[in-house]
């Protein structure tokens, strides 16, 4: 890590928090807190491709901000998703088109971006329709995860309450999407969030109910998911309640990272780069209450932890060969943090 970069870190703004958390970090993974942006409930960030603009979710639907070659922050709007607040964003690669999953009204909303970076108009949204297999929480359609295809044909909406990830084909021309198919998951499963692999060819998406990452092979041509294997994200003698939460992959696709609240551990997996097998490395707990976000260290040798409940983020060091991970220093104070980008700064 011998460049230099700032974290952005959203959270719930109950409380004591006030908004997006900007922490610079240096060559050795050290956090130290910049400046605080006032805006209500950021629980989502993300960056575009290119790094010159940061969205988040808001109350009034999704924000805007310039993202300053130092790191600092410009606000630059706020629009309106037609629903509740996102839950999760993502952005397409030349930075045009914006979609947002909605949790608690079960809705994926695309919008346009606009050249300056400014989040524009609705340009498609649907609501999920259907009941689910769990008389909990889950009974109803909830997207939790939405997302787009490595090429972009495709907008992906992982629904967490109908078990099930829908197929859009996505049109850049208009912003609209077509309904094209859907991956069935076992029922009660509830799939929560999904990631492809560097390379394009493979998806991994987590189940929060059974407690398992699956590995997928992805067809790029039609859309389609091949199951190919699927592992516990818990340690074998644990019988208490728990969730799969998120999951990262290192940049060379070699490890994947997932989060356990509940038992409030991470599980890495090692890929094998012939195979595509996964064997697991270790899972270990956090120090900390409910990972609800991962960043791994631009080297892969170090993450930090998210932790929602415990108001708190947690760094460790990694030892893939000996199959463990240990805490780095003294916990991060933080009230409600959820989600966490990096971005390299001059």
């Amino acid at each position: 890590m011998a460049d230099k970069y700032v974290a952005y870190v959203g959270s719930y703004t109950r409380g004591k928090s006030k908004g997006l958390s900007i922490y610079d970090v240096d060559a050795n993974f050290n956090f130290k807190k910049r400046v605080v942006v006032e805006i209500n409930n950021p629980s989502y960030v993300t960056l575009s491709h290119n790094q010159k603009f940061l969205y988040t979710s808001c109350d009034e639907g999704v924000a805007a901000f310039r993202a300053l070659d130092n790191g600092g922050l410009e606000l630059l709007n706020k629009a309106s998703v037609n629903g509740l607040r996102p839950c999760f964003l993502s952005v397409d690669k030349k930075n045009k088109y914006l979609v947002a999953a909605g949790y608690h009204d079960g809705k994926m909303t695309v919008l346009k971006i606009n050249r300056d970076g400014t989040v524009g108009e609705v340009t498609d949204e649907v609501f999920m329709k259907g009941l689910g297999s769990d008389a909990g929480r889950h009974y109803l359609c909830h997207v939790n995860c939405a997302l787009f295809s490595p090429d972009e044909k495709f907008v992906f909406s992982v629904d967490i309450g109908m078990d099930q990830v829908k197929i859009y084909e996505f049109n850049h021309k208009n912003g609209k999407i077509r309904l094209q198919g859907i991956l069935r998951c076992e029922l009660g499963s509830g799939p929560k969030h999904m990631l492809f692999s560097n390379d394009g060819k493979y998806a991994y998406l987590t189940f929060e109910n059974t407690n398992v990452v699956n590995q997928y092979a992805y067809d790029a041509e039609n859309g389609k998911f091949t199951e190919l294997q699927s592992m516990p994200t818990l340690p074998e003698k644990w019988d208490g309640y728990s969730n799969a939460v998120t999951l990262k992959l290192t940049p060379d696709d070699r490890y994947l990272y997932v989060s356990n609240s509940g038992n409030n551990s991470v599980a890495i997996f090692e890929i094998d780069p012939e195979t595509k097998k996964m064997t697991r490395v270790c899972v270990l707990p956090i120090s900390g209450e409910y990972p609800k976000d991962i960043l791994l260290a631009p080297d892969g040798k170090n993450f930090l932890c998210v932790n929602q409940e415990s108001d708190s983020m947690t760094e460790f060091e990694v030892d893939y060969e000996k199959g463990y991970f240990t805490m780095e220093r003294r916990p991060i104070k933080l009230y409600s943090p959820t989600s966490i980008k990096l971005k390299k700064v001059l």
